[in-house]
């Protein structure tokens, strides 16, 4: 089934009275079919389980991503992480699109794991964190910040901390929110770590990632 077709079997499926508090959730800056999550993944299953041993399709990625229903860009998102394994750093500049169009805290969080998939596959494109974390667009900043997400034990500490002090004096919600939810995560695996970092650095740190980075010491 193509990526045509899935639009079309979402809107047999929509539900109006759902896509109105669904399109207030994301302030709305998107159309929604009124699809829930479980249904939406119900639907799509067929299709990306019938996708995922083929080479990775950035056409289907891209078609989803340019319908204005923002339940195609989650189906996007759904089949990229099903497919991530093979993903290199040759495909950043795909990543990189996804995350600059459409850009909001949802779609955003969910390509950030792909990203650090790749750097645990591929160390040598720590570099290239580095750079995106100094980025002019915030939301490739956050997925710098947020790419370690997971990883646990396997976490670069260096890296982490290296895009968090490139951050540090942000103004922006969305990168101060990114800092403290690295750390605290990170936290569940070495919280002295994290504990010493926040004190070394908590006259720069904004107050809403320290808040976010020490919640679970509490």
């Amino acid at each position: 089934m193509s990526a045509t077709a899935l639009h079309t079997l979402l809107r047999a499926h929509a539900n109006p009275e759902r896509a109105t508090p669904m399109r207030a959730y994301m302030r709305n800056q998107f159309a929604f079919f009124g699809v829930p999550t479980p249904e939406r993944r119900a639907l799509a299953k067929p299709t990306l389980n019938a996708m995922k041993h083929a080479p990775v399709d950035w056409d289907f990625v891209a078609t989803c991503w340019a319908y204005p229903e923002r339940e195609m860009q989650y189906i996007a998102c759904d089949y990229l992480n099903l497919v991530k394994a093979p993903l290199t750093p040759a495909d950043f500049p795909h990543l990189e699109q996804l995350v600059v169009h459409k850009s909001w805290w949802d779609t955003v969080d969910n390509l950030d794991q792909i990203f650090g998939r790749i750097l645990l596959v591929h160390p040598e494109s720590k570099a290239y964190f580095l750079q995106l974390s100094q980025h002019p667009n915030f939301w490739l900043r956050r997925i710098a910040i947020d790419c370690q997400l997971g990883l646990r034990e396997h976490t670069d500490t260096n890296l982490l901390a290296q895009v968090v002090l490139n951050n540090l004096g942000s103004e922006e919600f969305f990168i101060n929110k990114a800092i403290g939810w690295s750390l605290r995560e990170y936290g569940k695996t070495h919280p002295t770590w994290v504990q010493q970092f926040v004190a070394q650095h908590q006259n720069r740190l904004a107050p809403l990632s320290v808040r976010e980075a020490l919640r679970r010491f509490k």
